[in-house]
């Protein structure tokens, strides 16, 4: 996920995320892009956005806090892309599998408003019932580790946190990165902010994509981006909107503060596991 901060922000500070596209322009001229050509060809022809992508020690970083490893990109393309009305709410290839499914979450090397915010987003999921449920355990192997990492804007972007998506044997992506960097207001980052993004990036560990990746203007401004479905499929959820589905918890961008599942979310949710 990414974060947005109003036009008046950047100007004052630099720090806007998606509106700045002059500046984004003028930073991608003077740093050549270390993404290859033949990479940037397969991030493309799995259906995402080939705009800012950012080389990490992982992979490759795409749409601003998704991570897709290069087995992942080598992967055969097979099944449809699950799209939720004309503004995207994809699911990913693959999804989880061997439902009902108790999914594992530890924790490590962060504050208290981590651990509070993983709990809430548990939480959150675990209230709609569905096969897919989660628990944070403190000790032994974990499904998916939440850990820290401390980065400043890059490349005219701030990462809030980033994830990856199921593994093609039906497990959920094992890693939620959170950029401590962003959350220091004080001491004490605001535990409702910190699960909303928690609850973000566990949606793209259980195989959910940015829902306006169609425009993914609608959530980060600048200018509109549609990547199609990258040749393979979209199959729309009956019961959803044609059109932009505001303050859904897979929006690209985030303003801060508190996102949840809107009941939209919670269709495309029930349909893929309940």
């Amino acid at each position: 996920m990414k974060k947005q901060i109003a036009v008046i922000a950047c100007l004052a500070a630099g720090f806007l995320i998606s509106s700045c596209n002059k500046n984004d322009k003028q930073q991608q001229e003077a740093q050549p892009n270390p993404v290859s050509d033949e990479v940037l060809a397969q991030i493309k022809a799995n259906g995402f956005s080939t705009d800012n992508v950012r080389k990490t020690e992982d992979g490759y970083l795409v749409e601003g806090d998704i991570l897709l490893t290069a087995e992942q990109l080598k992967e055969k393309v097979s099944t449809p892309t699950l799209r939720v009305a004309e503004s995207e709410q994809y699911r990913t290839n693959n999804l989880v599998t061997a439902l009902p499914r108790v999914v594992t979450i530890k924790v490590t090397n962060l504050g208290p408003a981590f651990i509070a915010g993983a709990d809430t987003a548990i939480a959150r999921y675990n209230r709609l019932g569905l096969r897919i449920t989660f628990q944070r355990i403190t000790s032994g192997s974990a499904n998916i580790t939440i850990r820290g990492f401390n980065q400043g804007p890059s490349g005219g972007y701030i990462t809030l946190g980033s994830a990856g998506f199921p593994t093609s044997n039906g497990n959920p992506y094992s890693t939620i990165k959170m950029n401590t960097n962003q959350y220091a207001y004080g001491s004490n980052p605001n535990v409702l902010y910190v699960g909303s993004v928690i609850q973000h990036e566990l949606g793209h560990c259980i195989g959910m994509r940015h829902t306006d990746y169609m425009d993914r203007s609608y959530s980060c401004g600048g200018s509109a981006v549609n990547e199609g479905d990258g040749g393979v499929g979209a199959i729309n959820i009956p019961g959803t909107p044609t059109g932009p589905d505001a303050n859904s918890w897979m929006l690209a961008c985030s303003n801060g503060g508190n996102r949840t599942f809107n009941a939209n979310d919670i269709i495309a949710l029930n349909y893929l596991y309940h």
